[in-house]
């Protein structure tokens, strides 16, 4: 029967360090110092879980002589900025995630990168991203499930940056929805033509990063050099299934935006031609006096009505009648 070992003082954490604990058979044991991570991870039934946050390139060196972890491997979790993927190096399985948060108005991208292995698992975080600290806890309050070691973390781990797609969709989904009123209700303005491009191209890159994560879970699943514990690849296919969900909620929201810059742009054409046209019905209304003025300042010597009496008078009821008759012509036609 394992027993917990009696540490009096924790160890402090460094920089760099987010927590970095033991486990047996689903119960934590203790937090360990890093260097002492190896020598943990090689004991039968034992798995040692590190969170990293923006580490050093000398605490990733130390994390690599712990583990025997591949140079490019740890240069990769070094530099930020990755494509999600999944790479085999010996017996050590490397991924690399897009987290995805709200901050201040715009999706916020992060990474995280994640070594697998035989007793061992180290995520190490850049960028824009939620503690994984829930994960740690839940995790914890279920042995049962915890027992199953570094894969159920790695299933862990992978739902939780899926599951936090979700609060980042319906927040642009209220957005989007206030737009889409906004378009009926009258013509976009230009800052809200932009917001709408930029909401695209967020939902673009955020699509982008859940596809690549159901090409890894896939892969998860037919790894060669560790296998995935039978009874935990349907923790896998559920969290693919979560990213395609993900995937259509998204496609959604683009062919939202898509009809409401639409919309706006065939509300603005036919609010420019509504305008074109009481132009063209006024500038026909104005020809009228236009023309008689032009006529009758010609002055030229010999012309008739010149010398009449009641010209004047003719002139003006004849500009006043058409003119008025034109516009209600005009405005029955709802030219006006």
């Amino acid at each position: 029967m394992l027993h917990a070992v009696p540490v009096e003082e924790k160890p402090a954490l460094e920089t760099g360090v987010v927590a970095a604990s033991v486990y047996a058979d689903g119960h934590r044991l203790t937090d360990i110092a890093v260097d002492e991570a190896g020598a943990w991870a090689k004991r039968p039934a034992h798995v040692v879980w590190i969170g990293l946050l923006e580490p050093s390139p000398e605490l990733l060196a130390r994390v690599q002589v712990q583990f025997g972890l591949h140079d490019l491997a740890i240069e990769d979790a070094g530099q930020p900025h990755q494509r999600p993927k999944l790479e085999q190096y010996g017996d050590c399985v490397f991924i690399v995630a897009r987290t995805a948060h709200m901050l201040e108005g715009r999706i916020s991208f992060g990474e995280t990168h994640i070594f697998v292995g035989r007793g061992y698992i180290v995520s190490v975080r850049h960028g824009a991203s939620t503690s994984y600290a829930p994960v740690r806890q839940r995790a914890e309050s279920c042995p049962k499930v915890l027992s199953h070691g570094e894969d159920y973390i790695l299933y862990a781990l992978l739902d939780f940056i899926v599951d936090n797609y979700m609060p980042v969709l319906e927040t642009m989904n209220t957005e989007v929805e206030a737009i889409e009123d906004q378009v009926f209700a009258g013509e976009l303005t230009q800052i809200q033509v932009q917001r709408l491009y930029m909401l695209r191209r967020d939902l673009l890159r955020l699509r982008n990063a859940a596809s690549a994560l159901v090409d890894v879970c896939r892969r998860v699943q037919h790894v060669e050099v560790r296998p995935i514990e039978a009874s935990m690849q349907p923790l896998f296919r559920d969290v693919t299934d979560h990213i395609r969900r993900v995937q259509d909620e998204i496609d959604a929201l683009r062919e939202v935006l898509a009809f409401a810059f639409e919309a706006s742009m065939m509300a603005g054409q036919v609010q420019q031609t509504h305008i074109s046209r009481r132009l063209a019905a006024w500038a026909a209304i104005l020809a009228v006096p236009t023309a008689v003025a032009g006529i009758y300042g010609m002055n030229f010597e010999f012309m008739p009505e010149l010398k009449w009496q009641y010209g004047y008078l003719v002139v003006l009821t004849a500009v006043a009648t058409i003119c008025i008759t034109l516009y209600v012509r005009l405005r029955r036609s709802g030219w006006l």
